[in-house]
């Protein structure tokens, strides 16, 4: 195995696929439930999110455009209609640095908050085939940041929490919760990273990358620190 890493967890959505699907289907679903605002105001309160990095996405938009009583369960109904990654959404540096990881012999699996339907587009986009740990929250009924969603994935490796790492683009929901259950973690500075994080918010995580063709050396970095 490559240094003291056995295993690297992903999430999906900001790491492998672009995150603006997501946040389309919020839009959608909250302009679906009769709230009203223009597209400038919808981007401000998901950039207010992003440079926070500290709570629910969903309940923060929920809130902001349809008040404190509005049915979050009801909206992300609505929303897993629009929460559908198309082929485009595909970062391209994914799938070469599934490749490299796999070739290098670290165990892939995925730990993320996503519709039971993503497992079809990871198929569809030759994904799937890499990942032999699955951690999806609405298969399992567990959501991040939750960590015994993490614990559960690492118990399903069975392997030592020290000897795995996540690989995700927030802190609140990836990086603090993964060291929560004892794993090294990798925050990807793009998809619900903030544009510009804080030299607070950088010394969360034990490194940093820019996107997944960075991942593979920084990777290399964290096994041997």
């Amino acid at each position: 195995m490559p240094g003291s890493l056995d295993l690297v967890f992903m999430d999906i959505g900001g790491v492998l696929y672009d995150d603006r699907v997501y946040a389309r289907a919020w839009d959608s679903a909250l302009r679906e439930a009769g709230a009203s605002f223009t597209d400038e105001e919808f981007a401000a309160e998901y950039a207010a999110c992003r440079a926070t990095q500290d709570g629910s996405f969903r309940r923060k938009l929920a809130t902001r455009f349809l008040g404190p009583d509005a049915e979050l369960d009801v909206l992300e109904k609505l929303a897993a209609r629009h929460w559908n990654y198309p082929a485009t959404a595909l970062y391209p540096d994914a799938l070469p640095c599934l490749q490299i990881l796999r070739d290098a012999g670290y165990r892939l699996g995925i730990i993320a908050n996503q519709p039971s339907q993503v497992h079809g587009a990871m198929a569809r986009d030759g994904l799937a085939s890499f990942f032999e740990i699955w951690g999806i929250s609405d298969d399992l009924g567990l959501q991040k940041p939750d960590p015994e969603l993490f614990r559960h994935a690492i118990a399903t490796a069975a392997v030592d929490a020290a000897r795995t790492v996540m690989v995700g683009d927030r802190l609140d929901y990836d990086m603090e919760p993964a060291k929560l259950a004892g794993m090294r973690t990798v925050w990807v500075l793009r998809g619900e990273a903030p544009d510009e994080p804080t030299p607070e918010q950088l010394g969360v995580p034990d490194a940093t990358a820019r996107d997944l063709a960075e991942l593979p050396t920084v990777l290399r970095r964290v096994a041997g620190a």
